[in-house]
């Protein structure tokens, strides 16, 4: 009987753990208190960290909560525990949209958690520059619209693109686009051109900016280099008197032959 009860107590342990471990991996973590008291600690507080690259971190549950079921929600590869440290390790980080919570729940079901935030980025493949809608000599005093094209960069919402002309920058540009996931993006910026831009060089510098957390320097990627022609506007009055010309010209040699 006595051997009977041990039995008992034992696989309701065990279906209990089952049960809050299911638990865990379906909580909806929207329902946890961010705002509790000794809430658990993540480190480091926020990861930023390259696709495809390990991951290392560590949440710790405070001393006074050790009794209580403590665990990660919503996570992608391992963890283990150690008294009331678990360490969540990713051999290779394959997602895009990653946010892992650490909490504790007490006997009342109540869920206090911290939440880490995961940025995980991809520098361009390549970035090239170009004038959109023109090619050829620019014409001076005129507008034209140069385009930088940032080729399979994440997250894009960090990226800022500087463009030059010469070591001259003229302008800085962010994306306003929130897709995690790599995208080619195109920034446009207007320029007047003058006669002293002739024989110039423009190009276009992508950076990602991750923050403290990212790596150090930003990644960056620059485009190559083109020069640009700038033929002076013509005078007023000159294009007819040319085309007179040309034209008296033409009559003249016709009528010899």
């Amino acid at each position: 009987m006595v051997l009977f009860l041990v039995f008992l107590k034992r696989m309701f342990f065990i279906l209990l753990v089952i049960s809050l471990m299911s638990f865990l991996r379906d909580f909806h973590v929207s329902s946890c208190d961010e705002n509790c008291p000794d809430k658990p600690v993540f480190n480091p507080s926020r990861l930023v960290v390259k696709y495809g690259d390990p991951v290392s971190v560590t949440c710790l549950i405070r001393q006074s909560y050790q009794d209580y079921f403590f665990g990660l929600v919503d996570f992608m590869g391992n963890h283990t525990k150690n008294g009331t440290t678990i360490l969540w390790e990713v051999q290779r980080m394959t997602e895009w949209r990653t946010l892992t919570t650490c909490c504790h729940i007490n006997a009342t079901d109540y869920c206090c958690c911290s939440k880490l935030p995961v940025t995980v980025y991809k520098p361009p493949d390549s970035v090239s520059i170009s004038f959109r809608d023109h090619s050829g000599p620019l014409l001076e005093g005129h507008q034209y619209t140069l385009q930088c094209e940032v080729h399979n960069v994440a997250p894009v919402e960090n990226l800022t693109v500087t463009f030059y002309r010469g070591q001259t920058a003229l302008g800085q540009l962010q994306s306003n686009n929130t897709e995690k996931k790599p995208v080619t993006e195109i920034l446009t910026l207007s320029i007047n051109t003058r006669k002293e831009d002739d024989g110039v060089q423009y190009w276009c510098e992508a950076k990602l900016e991750l923050g403290s957390e990212g790596p150090q320097p930003p990644p960056v990627v620059t485009s190559e280099k083109f020069s640009a022609i700038v033929n002076s506007t013509p005078a007023h009055g000159t294009t007819p008197i040319i085309s007179s010309f040309s034209m008296c010209f033409m009559l003249l040699f016709f009528s010899l032959v």
